[in-house]
């Protein structure tokens, strides 16, 4: 199946998760929490049904490790060249305030690299997508799909992408060197789930400092589409993001547009683990 096939087809399913999800949004739902303390709804559990079972129809040979799946022994998941990473609902805090901020990510890694990835925002309607030599694209609704890429930074107007849910200290300390290097406070858009790696994608934003925790589920997808518009995703000591290791937790990192920049001089250190 040619990559091109293959990135439609997880659109679709994409999008059929994401009508689950609205069902539920709707209505009265249980909200329980993990063990990490992270809250998990109907939703997360009906739309992780419906990716699985529509991705091991469309691609029986690739195992997928999603958000919810359980019983997946570490070192059988090594052995793993690809492998379909999903979070079958990113951003459950947004979607429990209703903000219409959350998003359905499928990407796929091969050899521990991005190839392939799906972003799809049900409360909007809009698909990013991409696969390896494929371009990045954007389509809202039944719209024909638009090619998307980064911009240049022009230190005149920053532009930054913060989490919602997830900023903190250290994201304050990001904005302050940059204000300072720059001469300018950065203009802000505050939003969840992997669409703050789109707004980067598309043009909208210069950077993302996520410097806070999160596996790779969560960055998969929109890893690959941000690498298919310019862009890259790094980690503070400027290594691209590695897939399917002995720990699914991502490093800190950074979605940027222009590689141009030194991006990692606004860093803080980050914490050491353990």
């Amino acid at each position: 199946m040619s990559n091109h096939t293959l990135l439609a087809q997880v659109v679709n399913i994409a999008i059929a998760a994401g009508d689950v999800i609205l069902d539920v949004y709707g209505k009265e739902y249980e909200i329980a929490h993990k063990a990490d303390g992270s809250p998990v709804t109907t939703a997360d559990q009906r739309a992780h049904d419906v990716i699985v079972e529509q991705l091991q129809a469309l691609t029986p040979d690739i195992p997928v490790l999603s958000e919810e799946s359980k019983g997946i022994d570490v070192e059988d998941r090594l052995q793993w060249t690809r492998l379909w990473l999903v979070d079958p609902l990113d951003g459950t805090k947004e979607f429990i305030r209703r903000n219409g901020e959350f998003s359905v990510n499928i990407g796929l890694a091969e050899n521990g690299k991005p190839i392939l990835g799906v972003v799809y925002s049900p409360c909007t309607r809009a698909s990013y997508f991409a696969a390896q030599g494929a371009g990045a694209w954007r389509q809202i609704a039944q719209k024909p799909a638009q090619r998307i890429q980064v911009e240049s930074y022009d230190p005149s107007r920053p532009r930054m992408v913060a989490s919602r849910s997830h900023s903190g200290e250290a994201v304050s300390a990001f904005r302050d060197a940059l204000t300072a290097a720059s001469g300018n406070v950065p203009q802000i858009v505050s939003m969840g789930s992997a669409l703050k790696a789109c707004v980067v994608a598309q043009g909208d934003a210069d950077v993302y400092p996520r410097l806070g925790p999160t596996s790779e589920w969560d960055t998969c997808a929109s890893h690959c589409i941000l690498n298919e518009a310019g862009g890259q995703l790094i980690d503070c000591a400027g290594a691209e993001l590695n897939y399917n290791k002995a720990s699914i937790l991502n490093p800190w990192f950074l979605a940027i547009a222009d590689s141009n920049i030194d991006w990692l001089r606004f860093c803080p250190p980050e914490p050491t683990q353990g």
